[in-house]
């Protein structure tokens, strides 16, 4: 990386942490403020790996369940149907995010107009389904049906594009599917563990070669922020989504994305 400074990390970092797990699209975020930053990273290794700490911060929210799950894994068939479950869901993404990886990179990470046109489509589409008469069927995570937990992932298969959204894609996928809005979320986190980390090991091994000590420490950074705003929205967005829904997040996405256009129409 060029000469970047810690605060454009730091603020890059708080950005992911903030937007990860909500239906916003934390890539297009920071690849749009990374376009108006100036913000160069190599081999855009910087917007996938600093998404570790949101990974973490998602893995010791969920510690003691998820170390449940592991022991009562062996045991327990309907733990064992869960985990094929989620299996199944990232399976979609894992085999298109290896085949597509160059096209991601080097064509639809360096479009910011694709990015601030996928904001205000996707919100449009998030106020659609958020106001959806549709009644729930499954409010359990684990008793969701083995296909339902597929079409999830290739719903999921959409946020390859940035700007779409990883959660967004997974959200929008479990309502329509059946799931209420708590349970859309919620399948939401569980899905992102194999695949966040997935996406973040395949890039590392694809860049660590051109990586330097400079690049290591401004990644760092970025890391530690994106983990300690990831851990405050994860605590916080089950509880609100089950109140108030996705209005706000929708509403966001196309102010979001309006005003890029406009920011790119003005200052390019």
């Amino acid at each position: 990386m060029p000469e970047q400074t810690i605060a454009e990390a730091l603020l890059l970092g708080v950005l992911e942490g903030l937007t990860e797990f909500i239906p916003v699209s934390s890539t297009g975020h920071i690849l749009l403020a990374g376009h108006f930053l100036d913000f160069q990273s190599t081999g855009k290794a910087f917007e996938i790996l600093i998404q570790l700490g949101a990974i973490l911060a998602i893995l010791s929210v969920y510690a003691a369940r998820l170390w449940k799950m592991a022991v009562d894994l062996p045991r327990d068939p309907a733990t064992r149907r869960f985990v094929l479950g989620v299996l199944l869901a990232f399976l979609p993404a894992a085999v298109i995010g290896v085949l597509a990886y160059k096209i991601i990179k080097t064509v639809l990470f360096e479009t910011p107009t694709l990015i601030c046109i996928m904001l205000i489509l996707g919100g449009g589409v998030l106020l659609w389904v958020d106001r959806w008469a549709k009644k729930p069927v499954y409010t359990d995570i684990t008793h969701f049906p083995l296909a339902m937990y597929f079409k999830i992932g290739l719903f999921q298969c959409l946020s390859m594009i940035p700007g779409t959204s990883r959660s967004g894609s997974t959200i929008v996928g479990g309502l329509l599917l059946g799931a209420d809005k708590r349970a859309a979320a919620e399948f939401s986190f569980f899905l992102a563990m194999p695949t966040m980390a997935g996406a973040f090991a395949y890039d590392l091994y694809k860049n660590y070669a051109l990586l330097t000590a400079a690049d290591v420490k401004i990644i760092a950074v970025g890391f530690i922020a994106a983990f300690i705003a990831a851990v405050i929205v994860v605590r916080s967005l089950l509880g609100y989504v089950s109140r108030r829904g996705y209005a706000l997040f929708g509403w966001w996405r196309i102010l979001v994305g309006v005003a890029g256009l406009v920011a790119l129409f003005f200052l390019g």
